[in-house]
């Protein structure tokens, strides 16, 4: 089935659908790709009997599988392929802090894919955690490489009388970012086109960031952090901490890839941040994430990768 429609109504749709599920009480819990696999191999999971197998686990499906006004929902918002009874959802929804997130569907290959999982998770928690222990309000903020806008997001309904940046180079997240804002009912986050702070102007009280990490030869955009994983990560930090206001904090959730038990993102953050006059923490999170990588010619050198998390104060 082929729909003409204008941008404005396949957003339209898509929010719309996003609405759907949620008021139809849909739940998801978004895991690793590697956890991904592992459980759409199991026998009977081939193909979706369930909207939670379609948008969660990007199950193929076909008729009478999902609701009539669903498929008119995915239909309009240009996110369902149909070849004989196979059909797919282009795109998958998660949820987090009583909200639904529309991002890239199953397996994420594509260079501009736009992912959403456990550590989106862990970012956010700990940006929650920072505005909870915080003595004063946050009146600006930004999240870099915002991906599907989860970060800002989640400061916005802390902050609601706060200016909320949401950056990313990647149109295909800015365009998520705008519409699981819609979703949320954060209208205040402003959405940009911008390569780490470039493109926008001011310091900040909140900068939350969740850089892509790994060591990728494909190069993607939500997943390389550079040829040892954590130049990305460094950049934004040496950005970051420079467009720190008075009593505004980094909080920059990561992983590195750890060698001859060095992390070599930790020293490397260390000297930038020496004579500095910042306060700053470093802890790992996990200490042992994403083992499979390890089997990989990228991941050779590594012992393991281990999820972290740096805090820098301007007090």
């Amino acid at each position: 089935m082929t729909i003409t429609t204008t941008p404005l109504e396949t957003d339209t749709a898509l929010v719309d659908l996003g609405d759907a599920l949620r008021a139809g009480g849909y739940r998801f819990t978004t895991t690793t790709p590697a956890t991904h696999e592992r459980v759409n191999r199991r026998p009977g999971n081939a193909r979706a009997r369930s909207t939670r197998d379609v948008f969660g686990w990007s199950r193929p499906f076909g008729p009478g599988v999902l609701p009539e006004r669903i498929v008119e929902l995915m239909d309009i918002a240009g996110v369902l392929d149909r070849d004989g009874d196979v059909w797919r959802s282009r795109v998958r929804f998660s949820c987090y802090d009583g909200e639904i997130f529309v991002h890239s569907a199953f397996p994420t290959t594509a260079p501009d894919a736009v992912f959403f999982g456990p550590d989106t998770y862990r970012m956010a928690d700990a940006a929650i955690a920072e505005i909870e222990s915080r003595d004063r309000p946050v009146r600006r903020a930004v999240d870099i490489g915002c991906g599907t806008g989860a970060g800002a997001i989640t400061v916005a309904k802390r902050a609601p009388g706060g200016e909320i940046l949401a950056v990313d180079i990647n149109p295909v997240a800015l365009h998520f970012a705008r519409l699981n804002a819609l979703l949320a009912g954060t209208p205040h986050v402003r959405v940009c086109d911008s390569d780490l702070l470039d493109a926008v102007d001011g310091n900040f009280d909140l900068i939350v960031t969740n850089p892509p990490f790994m060591i990728d030869p494909a190069g993607r955009a939500y997943r390389d952090g550079g040829p040892h994983g954590h130049e990305l990560s460094l950049a934004i930090a040496c950005t970051a901490v420079d467009r720190l206001a008075v009593g505004g904090t980094l909080v920059l959730f990561s992983g590195v890839a750890i060698v001859e038990g060095r992390d070599l993102f930790h020293d490397a953050a260390s000297e930038r941040l020496a004579g500095t006059g910042l306060t700053w923490t470093y802890r790992e999170v996990d200490p042992d994430v994403y083992g499979e990588e390890l089997d990989g010619p990228a991941y050779a050198h590594a012992e393991r990768i281990a999820l972290v998390l740096l805090t820098v104060t301007r007090e």
